[in-house]
Order: C-alpha cells, then sequence, then structure tokens
C-alpha cells in the first residue's frame, strides 16, 4: 500500500506479482494458447499501479513470439495490446499504468531489435491504444475523472483485409445494460492499419 488514507479512502490495496501470477495461471489457455488468443479481451477495473495490466501483456507477447514469425510481431502486438483494457480512479496510478504498459511493450520489441523509437508507427500506435484503453475513471459509477459517461472503443479486424480494423466507440455502461438503449452519439472513423490508428481519421473527414 501507499498509505493508509489511501487505503481508508479508496481501499487501495496492491496485489502481490505472485498472486497475479496464480490468478492469470487459470486463465492460461484464453491468455496465451487458445484459438485467437491475441484478440481475447481483458478488463481490469481496479487497474491500480497496472500489475495485471503490464502481466496480462506480457504473457501476450511471450505467445506472440512463440506462436508468429518474426515479421508478424509488430502487427500481432499491437493487437494483442488493443486487445487490453483498465480503469483506474487516480491520477497516479494511472499514470504508472500507462507508462508500465508502454515499458513492457517498448522492452518486448527493443530486445528483439525491432525499430520502436519515438518517431516509429509502432510506438505511436502503441501509445494511441494504451491512452485510449486505459482511461481514469470510476468503474463504480461508469464515469471519468471529467464526470462523463466512460468510454472505450472496440478495434475490430476487419475479415479479408489483414492488420486492417474498424474503430468502434462504445460505453462501459453499454456493457452493463444489454437491453438498454444506448443514445450515446459516438464519433466514427475510417478502417484503417492497426499500426495507423493514432492518426485517427473519423469516418466524415
Amino acid at each position: 500500500m501507499k498509505s493508509r488514507h489511501r487505503v481508508k479512502t479508496y481501499g487501495e490495496v496492491f496485489t502481490p506479482r505472485h498472486m497475479v501470477d496464480r490468478m492469470l495461471d487459470l486463465v492460461r489457455e484464453e491468455l496465451e494458447a487458445g484459438p485467437d488468443f491475441v484478440d481475447k479481451t481483458f478488463l481490469e477495473p481496479a487497474a491500480g499501479d497496472g500489475n495485471f495490466l503490464v502481466a496480462i501483456l506480457h504473457r501476450k507477447l511471450r505467445a506472440v513470439e512463440k506462436n508468429y514469425p518474426p515479421e508478424e510481431w509488430p502487427e500481432a502486438s499491437l493487437f494483442a495490446l488493443a486487445s487490453i483494457y483498465g480503469i483506474e480512479l487516480l491520477e497516479d496510478n494511472h499514470r504508472d499504468a500507462k507508462e508500465a504498459m508502454l515499458t513492457e511493450f517498448l522492452h518486448f520489441h527493443e530486445q528483439r531489435v525491432v525499430p520502436c523509437d519515438p518517431d516509429t508507427s509502432l510506438r505511436k500506435a502503441a501509445t494511441f491504444l494504451i491512452d485510449t484503453n486505459i482511461v481514469r475513471g470510476d468503474t463504480l459509477t461508469g464515469l471519468d475523472w471529467r464526470d462523463e459517461k466512460i468510454q472505450f472503443s472496440w478495434w475490430n479486424r476487419i475479415t479479408g483485409e489483414p492488420g486492417m480494423v474498424q474503430r468502434e466507440p462504445f460505453t462501459l455502461a453499454s456493457l452493463r445494460d444489454n437491453d438498454a438503449f444506448d443514445f450515446t452519439v459516438y464519433d466514427s472513423y475510417q478502417a484503417c492499419r492497426i499500426d495507423k490508428v493514432h492518426e485517427g481519421v473519423r469516418a466524415d473527414a
């Protein structure tokens, strides 16, 4: 814990890494070996400083290395990153979680001599996916730090067009209320390659 005040006020308690690993072992098949493991979606509703998020990404990236040829690692790793979501209430934890995710992603590629400098599309896309998928808000209320509905995006693969995605925004509330009407007005985006999602071209542009 960071302080007793934070424990008392926010119920903040961090899960030790060995417990994280034991819990993820329970979903090893979906996370690392099952069909379409790269695209299996995970949501951490109380992300803290990113313990679970980073551990999930770590396992997915090692599975990418095992199951894909080297030339496909950059694309597959971005799809793996696009499948991981998190919500964190506290500003410092939210910042730390995003930084930890990017560090894990870059470390994977740097160790394998895959270019990921700040000016590469790989790094720009990864940073954008993390910023979009890891949000600062309150899972219980469904609101972000601006008191607006927490909003995520699906990154849907386009059948028959490898590497292409269609961004589809949605709210956290829409996941909870499957039978309710969703009156949220969402932005729409043009389909693009996964390594170009940071360009965010809207459909009406």
